[in-house]
């Protein structure tokens, strides 16, 4: 077994401290390049960019979920002709695909906002949470709060999961009224 002497200790507390700072500038740029990706997945939204969109996620099978308010919930009952129907579900998944392809489909401007960005990291793991609404035109379609996970990879930060609360607007949109 290796003792260290005081002398030794005290060199290699030193040698360690002169390293420290080149680790505590790190949180800060991850904090700057994980706003860079919240930025690039406004934008494609925006751009209904599918590719820049889907260089986001570390994989195309991320945990993908939402879940509904109750109130929402008990709307589209309360709206459907056929009440048979089974209620919708609470919790629904999908896929950061899915999500883009209907995105790129729709012939609307379609827009999701962030307010009050959270950002939780370190060089290697991060949370994100933030009050988001999802607006297509003028119509702000739904809100809630949403939560990403974000790993660094060899590639740069990339999106492990989100999950999101949502809330639909209970007017309908202006189009839909005029019907």
């Amino acid at each position: 077994m290796r003792f260290v002497t005081a002398a030794s200790g005290l060199a290699l507390a030193l040698l360690m401290c002169t390293t420290l700072p080149a680790h505590a500038d790190a949180p800060a740029q991850s904090r700057q390049q994980i706003e860079k990706v919240v930025e690039k997945f406004r934008l494609a939204i925006v751009n209904k960019d599918k590719d820049n969109f889907m260089k986001l996620f570390l994989r195309e099978d991320i945990t993908w979920a939402a879940a509904y308010e109750d109130a929402s919930l008990d709307r589209i009952m309360a709206r459907r002709t056929n009440k048979a129907l089974p209620r919708p579900k609470k919790i629904v998944g999908g896929s950061p695909r899915e999500f883009i392809d209907d995105i790129a489909k729709a012939t609307e401007p379609l827009e999701e906002t962030f307010e009050n960005v959270r950002i939780d990291a370190d060089e290697d793991v991060a949370q994100v949470w933030f009050d988001y609404s999802f607006k297509a035109g003028d119509y702000r379609e739904n809100w809630g709060k949403e939560a990403w996970h974000l790993v660094r990879t060899e590639d740069g930060w990339k999106i492990a999961s989100v999950i999101w609360s949502m809330k639909l607007n209970p007017n309908p949109p202006p189009a839909a009224g005029a019907k």
